[in-house]
């Protein structure tokens, strides 16, 4: 069973990977950052978005962000697919970010709407066209109302999915209605940012995921659209299921999935205003974790072409 004609522009399988620091926080660990992002791929990471909300973007630097996609597209090569997080609440420093980001080395760009101002549709269709205008690199619109208070609304959409560099979303809105219509209406990549909905979003004609769950778990996140595609639906679903309870503690638990990634990997503290998590939080977390590796996942068995 083949899920789509043509090959999503990122990939299926993204991790919003962790920004690595040393011990105290001060620097990124770029080291740490290229071992992580080398093991990812290794996993079965089709792409990486780096500089995301799970890498701690409001906390790094401009450099330090430039600094990172340098050292990841050292550490990968051409192995993978890496997608930048330029989004601010800044539409001329989003602009600044892409140009620094295309310039290090990104395959594409992830932008949300500018945050806290609370712009109208016509202001944030006006911003991304601007983002997608300033670099030769595809973008993927970012819809997140629950962290920049403004929704892209489904009609914004359509109208900017006519920009040649508009080429995707990443879909955190929570409405699979309307994310279907576009879906329907449009070429647009639809890439599920919430763990829990990336079977049902990739069910309805979605291209795949960026997921926070995939810094601790890339291969049982992978094996859920893998067994998809390969007709196995019913193994689809069991696989996904079989991933909740980490996906429930690491994503709705009350804490940023950077504090909870970071509980599970050798990933260095997070940065303030962030904390790390408390003892009882950690202790779920391991006990989730290790349960769904001692049931490792096989890869389903694809049928000969005839």
């Amino acid at each position: 069973m083949i899920h789509t004609t043509t090959a999503p522009p990122f990939g299926r399988a993204l991790c919003a990977m962790v920004t690595p620091f040393t011990t105290c926080g001060e620097h990124p660990d770029l080291d740490r950052a290229q071992e992580l992002a080398a093991h990812l791929v290794a996993e079965g990471c089709d792409g990486l978005v780096l500089n995301g909300t799970t890498g701690e973007s409001p906390t790094t630097s401009d450099a330090e962000k430039a600094a990172l996609v340098r050292a990841v597209r050292e550490a990968v090569g051409t192995r993978a697919v890496l997608v930048a997080g330029v989004g601010t609440a800044d539409t001329r420093h989003t602009v600044e970010l892409a140009r620094q980001a295309e310039a290090a080395g990104a395959d594409g760009l992830l932008v949300v709407p500018p945050y806290y101002s609370r712009p109208p549709q016509a202001a944030i269709e006006a911003h991304f066209r601007r983002v997608a205008d300033a670099t030769g690199l595809p973008l993927a619109l970012y819809d997140i109302p629950g962290r920049t208070g403004v929704r892209i609304e489904p009609e914004t959409v359509l109208r900017l999915a006519n920009h040649p560099r508009i080429v995707a979303v990443k879909d955190c809105a929570y409405d699979l209605l309307g994310s279907a219509k576009v879906i329907a209406r449009t070429s647009l990549a639809y890439y599920s940012g919430c763990d829990e909905l990336n079977l049902p979003l990739y069910a309805i004609g979605g291209a795949g995921f960026v997921s926070t769950v995939a810094n601790v778990a890339p291969g049982p996140m992978r094996a859920v659209v893998d067994a998809f595609d390969a007709g196995d639906t019913a193994l689809a679903a069991r696989l996904h299921q079989r991933t909740l309870p980490l996906t429930e503690l690491m994503m709705a638990s009350g804490l940023p999935g950077a504090v909870t990634v970071k509980t599970l990997l050798s990933a260095g503290p997070v940065r303030e205003p962030l904390q790390p998590a408390d003892r009882r939080t950690v202790d779920g977390l391991r006990a989730a974790y290790e349960e769904l590796l001692r049931h490792p996942v096989r890869p389903p068995v694809q049928e000969p072409v005839t």
